[in-house]
């Protein structure tokens, strides 16, 4: 099997407790250098491949909490654009919106507060990825998380079954599957 995956990590799959024939990443990060010869991994942006890429033809398109961080519904629409077009199947995964506490900074509720709110406590939350005491930086961090919904999902893959994963029972997260 072809894998194109939008968004992961050489060592998400170097990990993983399955191996595909071949397995392509693309990421905005620069990759490791030394990678087995199964695995790929280019630095692109997957809302807008380049021709390299975009003519290569995968058995499934695999994206693991991507869609989102790239920005806003049309930049959702080109990523979703781009996992269809890349392949005839795939597995997109998004945290789902509603869901308490928000996967990112592990704070309860901090995706339904006004932005100054959660920029203030990304300043002081000791549970952030990348902390920073710094307004400007603490805002953009949390301007760049937008949690998708199930119609939102809905709509970008209208052809995918979705499945939910729970965790006590919610909805956790929203994955689109096809194929």
């Amino acid at each position: 099997m072809r894998v194109l995956d939008l968004g992961g990590t050489a060592g998400a799959w170097l990990r993983a407790p399955v191996r595909p024939a071949h397995v392509h990443i693309v990421n905005l990060e620069e990759p490791p250098a030394d990678l087995p010869s199964w695995l790929r991994a280019d630095v692109a942006d997957a809302c807008d491949l380049p021709p390299a890429i975009r003519g290569t033809r995968y058995d499934l398109v695999f994206s693991n909490a991507v869609i989102e961080h790239v920005g806003g519904h049309q930049r959702r629409q080109r990523f979703a654009d781009t996992v269809h077009e890349m392949a005839d199947r795939h597995w997109v995964q998004t945290p789902y919106r509603y869901f308490p506490v928000e996967p990112h900074f592990l704070f309860p509720g901090f995706q339904f507060l006004p932005l100054a709110a959660r920029t203030t406590i990304l300043r002081r939350w000791p549970l952030v990825h990348t902390p920073t005491s710094d307004r400007d930086a603490a805002r953009m961090i949390a301007m760049e998380v937008e949690l998708l919904s199930v119609t939102e999902m809905r709509h970008y893959f209208p052809k995918s079954r979705l499945h939910f994963e729970r965790l006590a029972g919610l909805v956790k997260s929203v994955i689109a599957i096809r194929g």
